[in-house]
């Protein structure tokens, strides 16, 4: 799907949530906060500095969800968007969680 500006955006349904996890690029590690998850991706508030790109490849680990791969999409603002790899079991592990884990919640602030 794309949107107005012509740029490729996932159309699967986003939900918010506050989960605390790490992302992993190369040798390093940056703690964050999910802060919206689909099927296909993750937009996630970074804790720290996180030396990586669009288009680099990370491992997301959460307790809640477990250990999940995927690539940098977009940086803004001390966020990132990370959409999974198609070849892992990604969307199972998320849709488990939102199964038998996950509480609605409201956003405290908007951007």
């Amino acid at each position: 799907m794309k949107n107005n500006l012509g740029m490729t955006v996932r159309n699967e349904v986003r939900r918010n949530t506050r989960l605390i996890g790490t992302i992993k690029y190369l040798n390093r590690e940056t703690e964050g906060r999910i802060v919206d998850l689909s099927a296909y991706g993750v937009a996630v508030d970074l804790a720290g500095s996180f030396l990586g790109a669009a288009g680099s490849r990370v491992r997301i680990e959460c307790e809640e969800i477990g250990s999940l791969e995927g690539t940098v999409r977009w940086m803004r603002d001390g966020r990132i968007g990370i959409e999974f790899s198609r070849n892992s079991n990604a969307a199972a592990q998320v849709t488990s969680y939102f199964r038998f884990f996950h509480k609605d919640i409201k956003p405290v602030i908007h951007r």
